[in-house]
């Protein structure tokens, strides 16, 4: 192996690292220790002048190692890689030492020991950038189709944006028709446009456009594969039919939550949600004299903790819609908050007060109180602003019910190795750094699948999914991160603990001669560990991460 020649790039990061940690001593210190032959520190590294530095560096100074000491890799690891590889250095003879999250910000009060401590990370990632060893990424060939799971707005949506560039679609819907929930809406906030409108237009492209297949009545009963190459198996009406994807977007949507038993809901006649109140105008079934709506109905509860954010504008323009269809109508919208964010939503929360609406807070102390045999007569509630109780007449009662995740989150996560929430709804890799792409490669989501959202959101959402989506079908291949899993066979058991452990089934054992031997699939392997932590034979290794490095590591921290 050649002699190591580490270049080390310390960062100020303005003054989230520059103002607790001396900076300047550590670019000192650092030069003194071993195969260190060049340190500089910078104001932002991540700059275009602090990445064109370290590409000037790499050229004058020979470096075959860097090491970069800043803040957290789950931003800046691909820039600082993708710079070493434009100088000519191999992207995985680059080491990232984290001195803002694991130390500055953790020792703002602590000058002088933030700075130590930041000299045994820097020490420790010079100690393992002096065994990284190049690595080679496999490319992986992508079918060019894809496979949109829901067929609501926000599904079509993505699937109409993908077939105008040209890629062919699968869209999977489990109901007979296309739609999703919007089937029964009314009217699109903001813009009062009827819902069944928008939904007829979209279908009727889906349905037109030679590049979309539609599976209506159809499950899907199996996923596998990996990025490029995934393998689905449904079931419809037709029997079981499959097909290969390079790549899929989840756009299912969510539920309205039915709040069986709550406020007489289920049992007295004139007691209805939002959505089938909604069912009712669009007939053009005349709300009643007197309205009252009841928001937070199964939401911010101790079974239900979360906001489902689109509920308060739900009412407001449904309670909107019925003063406008009849002036002289009473309508009462009792809540614990109005979420009405954002410029419009707020103009429409006034609006709604201009034309009428009346809004009485309430506690989850003291609810409503439903009085009425077999439809609701009237309603108690206690006025938080007027501190005192009053009664309201009531012909209809609203309840706002929050969305709910949809059964089928459990089976997409299941089938398609991506995660869920304590609710239910399914996981983003990262809100802000990878807000429509799952974990998962190749898996993308949209909708209120991730999180209540309303049509403008989740048609937001669909185009950038379906971006992220066409980027390796048009590419037609795709690298797999060289991190992975490593098995030494000779030294392999077969005992078959990495297989049963791998939580994205990138292991599974294959005859070898007279014995079985674990086999890694690198287009699945995260580079997680777990198998190499779990065998008892020590015959799997991580690249980048091996044995020897860490250990080297532990024995700088101690030196």
């Amino acid at each position: 192996m050649e002699e190591p020649r580490i270049g080390v790039f310390i960062c100020h990061c303005g003054i989230n690292i520059g103002a607790y940690v001396k900076v300047p001593d550590l670019v000192d210190y650092v030069q003194e220790l071993p195969n260190v032959v060049y340190s500089e520190r910078n104001l932002f590294t991540c700059s275009e002048e602090g990445v064109s530095a370290i590409k000037k560096a790499i050229k004058e100074h020979d470096l075959n190692r860097v090491v970069v000491a800043s803040c957290t890799p789950r931003t800046h690891e691909t820039l600082f890689r993708a710079a070493c590889e434009e100088a000519g250095l191999n992207k995985y003879l680059f080491e990232f030492v984290n001195i803002r999250d694991q130390c500055s910000w953790v020792h703002m009060k602590e000058p002088e020991k933030a700075t130590e401590k930041a000299g045994d990370l820097i020490r420790m990632g010079i100690a393992k950038a002096r065994l990284l060893q190049p690595l080679e990424e496999i490319e992986i060939k992508v079918a060019p189709s894809a496979m949109v799971i829901g067929g609501g707005v926000v599904g079509m949506e993505a699937a109409l944006n993908l077939a105008k560039q040209d890629f062919d679609v699968h869209l999977v819907e489990k109901e007979p028709e296309l739609g999703g929930t919007l089937r029964s809406i009314n009217m699109l906030f903001q813009t009062n446009q009827e819902a069944a409108k928008l939904v007829k237009t979209l279908a009727e492209q889906v349905k037109s456009h030679p590049r979309i297949k539609t599976h209506l009545s159809s499950k899907i009963k199996q996923v596998t594969g990996f990025i490029g190459n995934f393998e689905v198996k449904l079931d419809n009406k037709a029997g079981e039919s499959e097909f290969s994807v390079g790549t899929i977007i989840v756009a299912v949507g969510a539920e309205s939550l039915k709040p069986e038993g709550q406020y007489g809901y289920g049992k007295l006649a004139n007691v209805v949600t939002q959505l089938e109140l909604e069912e009712k105008m669009k007939k053009g079934e005349p709300a009643g004299q007197n309205v009252v709506m009841i928001n937070c109905v199964g939401a911010r509860v101790p079974e239900r903790t979360y906001c489902s954010r689109i509920c308060c504008m739900t009412a407001i323009k449904n309670a909107s819609l019925i003063k406008e269809a009849n002036p002289k109508a009473k309508v009462w919208v009792l809540h614990r908050d109005l979420m009405t964010y954002g410029v419009d939503f707020e103009n429409h929360y006034r609006r709604a007060m201009e034309l009428g609406v009346r809004f009485i807070r309430y506690s989850l102390d003291r609810p409503p109180e439903v009085i009425g045999e077999k439809k609701v007569e009237k309603l108690k509630v206690y006025h938080e602003l007027w501190r005192r109780e009053i009664e309201l007449p009531c012909d209809t009662l609203v309840l706002t019910t929050p969305l709910i995740p949809s059964e089928d989150n459990k089976d997409i996560s299941r089938m398609l190795k991506v995660s869920m929430d304590e609710f239910g709804f399914l996981l983003e890799a990262h809100l802000k750094l990878r807000p429509v792409e799952f974990a998962m490669d190749g898996v993308y989501i949209c909708g209120s699948v991730r999180w209540p959202t309303d049509v403008t959101e989740g048609v937001s959402q669909a185009y950038a999914a379906a971006a992220k989506a066409a980027g390796p079908l048009r590419m037609g291949y795709v690298k797999a991160e060289a991190i992975n899993a490593a098995v030494d066979e000779e030294a392999c058991s077969g005992c078959g603990v990495c297989e049963l452990l791998c939580s994205f089934q990138a292991i599974e054992l294959q005859p070898k001669g007279d014995k079985r031997v674990s086999h890694v699939n690198e287009a699945l392997c995260k580079g997680c560990g777990t198998c190499s932590a779990a065998c008892p034979s020590g015959a799997i290794s991580m690249h980048h991460f091996t044995d020897e490095q860490i250990l080297a590591q532990v024995e700088a921290l101690f030196s």
